[in-house]
């Protein structure tokens, strides 16, 4: 295997958080150093490395690198905000939004639970909430691509949560039926929709433009592009991600 340089885009900061966490934690001795540990970690979620271009990259055997990966990714993930952390955010805000996001995996046509007719694609359904102005304030844990965004925010008690502390949400028509402090567009073709209400929904979608950055920002992980692990640890990855995202933007 051929071994180049490359570089990532992190900030020091969440080199030191995660170097900060091994040290914590009183790992036994490591063949890398916990700064390099942490680099590797990174290049994982942030380029998508596999774990053997981990393994040529940091000198260490694959089994090394999984052992790395997973370790951090689980120190992370169990710090990432629930969702009652969330909805104390929330409650600060004029209002938050909501959106589910399809994230792809390797999947073949047989695994029906994770195809999604919407997107033609198999992958995890993730609901995020939002803050106004489109910043990530929380992601679910992930669920098969069939299962629809109102079913979704059902079962992981979003709808629930916004009511008991009145945050009005502003969703799209996915979440038709909601209720609560959910506000949707109205429903129908446009054409048959009356002026008011055709005004209503292009302030609605305008509103709701900045709740494609938070769905930007996870894509920028590139390991979530097309996610080839086990789906069993895809609510991990998400946490992990998250974890790091909400570090980068306090720091």
């Amino acid at each position: 295997m051929l071994v180049y340089r490359s570089g990532i885009d992190v900030s020091t900061s969440t080199l030191r958080y995660l170097r900060a966490r091994r040290e914590e934690r009183g790992t036994r001795w490591r063949r890398v150093s916990a700064g390099r540990q942490a680099l590797l970690v990174l290049a994982h979620l942030r380029c998508g490395h596999t774990y053997a271009q981990l393994a040529a990259g940091f000198g260490v055997g694959t089994t090394a690198a999984y052992r790395y990966v997973a370790e951090a990714i689980d120190v992370l993930a169990a710090l990432a905000p629930t969702l009652a952390d969330a909805m104390k955010t929330a409650s600060t805000k004029a209002f938050v939004m909501l959106d589910g996001a399809l994230l792809p995996i390797d999947r073949v046509a047989a695994d029906r639970p994770f195809y999604s007719g919407k997107h033609k694609k198999h992958g995890m359904n993730v609901q995020v909430i939002t803050d106004p102005v489109g910043r990530l304030l929380w992601a679910s844990p992930a669920l098969p691509g069939a299962v629809h965004d109102i079913k979704a925010a059902r079962t992981h008690g979003i709808l629930d949560a916004l009511t008991e502390v009145g945050v009005e949400c502003w969703a799209d028509k996915g979440y038709r039926g909601a209720g609560g402090t959910i506000r949707l567009p109205y429903w129908g073709r446009w054409e048959t929709l009356s002026a008011g209400q055709q005004a209503v929904n292009r302030a609605h979608a305008k509103i709701r433009a900045l709740v494609e950055q938070a769905m930007a920002t996870l894509k920028t992980w590139r390991l979530l592009r097309k996610i080839r692990c086990s789906t069993t640890r895809i609510t991990q990855l998400i946490q992990a991600v998250l974890t790091l995202h909400l570090l980068r933007l306090n720091s």
